[in-house]
C-alpha cells in the first residue's frame, strides 16, 4: 500500500493544495520558456566563455550578453524549481506522502547548495576592475581571481557537484512515484529519462567531459517535453480541486 500522509502532520491538511499545483504548474511552464529561450540564445549568441578573459572582453563588450552567456538567467529562474517540486508533491502526496517528501526534500537541498555558489555578479565587477587597472601585474591578479571564480561557480564547485546531484536523484525519484500517482506513465517515464541521463551528465563531468556533454545534450532536448507535460498535469489536478 502507497504510504500515506502520517497522522502527526495532519495540521498541513489546512494547506490550500490545489493551490500548490496550480502554482506549481506555472512554473513549469515558465522554466519550459526559460528552457527554449536558452537553447535559442546558446544558438545565437554562444555558451559560456571558458576562461576569464573571455569573460571579461564579453562582458566589457557588452554586459547583457555577457551576464545572459554566464546563465545570469539561471539563477534567476531556478527558484521556481522551489515552487515547481512543491507542487510535485502537493499531488503526489496522497500516492506515497514519504517518498514524494524525500524526494522533495532532495532536490531543495540541492537547489540550495547550487544558488549558494558564485554567479555571473563577481565576475561582472572583476571585469570592470580588470579593465580599470593600471598595471599588466594588477590585470594579472584579476584574470587570477576571475579563474577561481569559474572554476567555482554554480556549475563547477563542489557545493554545485553535489547539489546537481541531489536535485537529479530527488527529480529521478519523485518522477518514479508518478508511475503510481497522478500523472501518465509517459510523464513519469520521460522524467526518469532526462533527469537519468542529467544525473549520468553531472557524474562523468569531471571524468569522461565530452560523454557528459552529450548526455546534457540529450536531457536538454527532453525537457521541455517533460516540463509541458508535467506543467498541463499540474494545472489540471489543481482545477479540478478547486
Amino acid at each position: 500500500m502507497a504510504d500515506r500522509q502520517p497522522e502527526g502532520l495532519s495540521s498541513l491538511c489546512a494547506f490550500d493544495w490545489a493551490r500548490f499545483c496550480r502554482a506549481g504548474g506555472i512554473a513549469a511552464f515558465i522554466f519550459l520558456g526559460y528552457s527554449v529561450a536558452t537553447m535559442l540564445q546558446i544558438g545565437v549568441l554562444g555558451g559560456p566563455p571558458s576562461t576569464a578573459a573571455d569573460a571579461f572582453q564579453i562582458l566589457q563588450q557588452n554586459k547583457v550578453v555577457g551576464l545572459l552567456r554566464l546563465d545570469f538567467a539561471t539563477v534567476l529562474v531556478l527558484p521556481f524549481y522551489y515552487l515547481l517540486f512543491f507542487g510535485l508533491f502537493a499531488a503526489l502526496k496522497d500516492t506515497d506522502w514519504t517518498q514524494a517528501a524525500i524526494a522533495t526534500a532532495l532536490v531543495f537541498l540541492g537547489l540550495t547548495l547550487v544558488l549558494a555558489m558564485p554567479t555571473a555578479l563577481p565576475l561582472m565587477a572583476l571585469s570592470d576592475k580588470y579593465a580599470a587597472a593600471a598595471s599588466e601585474a594588477m590585470k594579472a591578479q584579476y584574470l587570477a581571481a576571475g579563474e577561481a571564480v569559474l572554476a567555482g561557480d554554480i556549475w563547477h564547485g563542489t557545493g554545485a557537484y553535489l547539489g546537481g546531484t541531489f536535485v537529479q536523484i530527488g527529480a529521478v525519484w519523485i518522477s518514479a512515484v508518478m508511475l503510481r500517482g497522478v500523472f501518465s506513465k509517459l510523464t513519469a517515464w520521460v522524467g526518469i529519462a532526462i533527469h537519468g541521463l542529467d544525473l549520468l551528465h553531472i557524474v562523468f563531468t569531471p571524468f569522461l567531459p565530452k560523454l557528459a556533454g552529450l548526455l546534457m545534450i540529450a536531457a536538454g532536448l527532453g525537457y521541455p517535453v517533460w516540463l509541458w507535460l508535467v506543467g498541463r498535469r499540474l494545472r489540471q489536478v489543481g482545477n479540478a480541486n478547486r
